[in-house]
């Protein structure tokens, strides 16, 4: 029996053109649970880690419009709201689907913590915007009475920015690993975890901050010793030249292959690029180690070598 860990992209939670409500979001979950229960099926221990990115948003928005009647919560409490939202519907949904397949494997969300390096450069240079649209005037008002950093966003209006630092350690690791044990499916670093520093006295603090949630499911796959990292994006395969003329899709990737289509420019930052480079890192860790990049319809495909992208 292999171990997997399992990375769910946003196409997994919420479906395009449908309502963001928590009845939808679940029904698109049911839809994904069929497809991780083939893996299960098919024998594997698994560990789901998914995205978080409009769930947090939301969130984010809801406290913002509600700060007069309610304190607004901060960022890193808002990832531990869309951790426990998305844990409970996937627990639900997958605990349905495998109930009615004869398969009892009970379902637990870790909400965890990820700690990461408060000297981590990227503190620098907040990048990933969060939360709503504001007009320059409202951004700049926001900017002076919070502290926040806002940025202009592709011609869309101003939005606040965090940063999107490295993860270091897994703070649950080891619950995680005793619920992998004791055959529990657990579902951990939600979001790429909740962000946090340690202060001079060795505690935890939360931090403004997005973790890539590859990149957060690559180092959990690592400290798991799990044999491969499936990373589950909206197309089959990854490509080079994508969308031109010449595009192509490739089946298997080196590292050498993929530090050099890295270097070339191939995958785009914030979409294909993390998840090459979380294979990358996986692949690297360990002999033996394969990484998994395709669609959430194709995955127990992929895993048997038929279909998506595999770095080896």
């Amino acid at each position: 029996m292999k171990n997997i860990v399992i990375a769910l992209g946003g196409n997994a939670l919420q479906e395009a053109g449908k309502p963001a409500t928590a009845e939808a979001q679940l029904e698109v979950v049911e839809s994904t649970a069929k497809y991780i229960a083939d893996i299960i099926e098919n024998g594997y221990n698994i560990v789901v880690a998914h995205g978080n990115g409009p769930q947090v948003g939301r969130l984010v928005i809801q406290n913002e419009y509600a700060s007069a009647v309610t304190p607004a919560m901060p960022f890193d409490v808002c990832g531990a709201m869309s951790q426990g939202m998305i844990g409970y519907h996937i627990q639900q949904g997958l605990s349905k689907v495998l109930r009615s397949r004869g398969i009892n494997t009970p379902v637990a969300t870790v909400v965890t913590q990820v700690v990461v390096d408060k000297n981590d450069p990227k503190f620098q240079n907040p990048s990933k915007p969060i939360g709503p649209f504001y007009s320059e005037e409202e951004a700049k008002a926001i900017a002076d009475e919070k502290g926040y950093t806002m940025k202009e966003d592709a011609g869309r209006g101003w939005r606040r920015v965090v940063a999107s630092p490295m993860p270091v350690e897994i703070v649950e690791l080891e619950a995680v690993r005793c619920l992998v044990d004791n055959g529990f499916i657990a579902i951990s670093v939600g979001g790429g975890g909740i962000p946090v520093i340690r202060n001079e006295e060795g505690n935890l603090e939360g931090v403004a901050a997005v973790i890539d949630k590859d990149l957060a499911s690559e180092r959990l796959a690592e400290d798991l010793d799990a044999d491969a990292l499936v990373i589950l994006t909206a197309v089959e395969k990854v490509s080079i030249n994508f969308k031109k003329p010449d595009q192509k899709d490739l089946d298997t990737l080196t590292v050498a292959e993929a530090k050099q289509y890295m270097a070339e420019g191939h995958f785009a930052p914030g979409s294909m690029l993390p998840k090459i480079e979380a294979a990358v890192k996986f692949v690297e860790s360990k002999p033996g180690r394969k990484a998994i990049i395709t669609s959430l319809d194709k995955a127990a495909e992929a895993l048997a070598g038929t279909a998506g992208t595999t770095i080896a």
